[in-house]
């Protein structure tokens, strides 16, 4: 299954409301980072197999380890939980969908250009100053 045929069903499931699964959500905020599931739990300071170990049993983190990934991924515990959608009224799935249909009509200079913009935003939010 594509990332985007991935992205398109948590979107559904999280509209129908269906049972959620952490390693799903976990997944897809690897591929938006740009990063393989073994090497976000590395850089998390987990063990390198705890991704397999969610896919395979379902299971959910708990305590600091969700902290830390919530911090890794910059979004809140109950995100991560399923219990919101997300910090603002634009839902990251809400942004990543428009943004994946609306970017097919970029050239890869605007593509570029907004990357760039995101990544500035972020930057800016780390440091809770202004964008550059």
């Amino acid at each position: 299954m594509s990332y985007a045929d991935k992205s398109k069903l948590l979107y559904l499931a999280q509209i129908f409301e269906v049972i959620f699964v952490f390693y799903d959500l976990f997944e897809q905020l690897c591929a938006i980072k740009g990063v393989s599931v073994t090497k976000a739990t590395i850089e998390i300071g987990l063990s390198r197999t705890i991704g397999t170990k969610w896919k395979n049993t379902g299971a959910t983190p708990q305590g600091e380890t969700l902290n830390k990934i919530a911090d890794y991924f910059g979004v809140s515990t109950d995100y991560l939980l399923g219990k919101s959608q997300s910090e603002s009224q634009i839902t990251f799935n809400d942004f990543t969908y428009a943004m994946f249909n609306e970017s097919k009509e970029l050239t890869e200079e605007d593509k570029s250009l907004l990357l760039q913009m995101a990544r500035q935003l972020s930057d800016k939010n780390k440091k809770g100053g202004k964008a550059r």
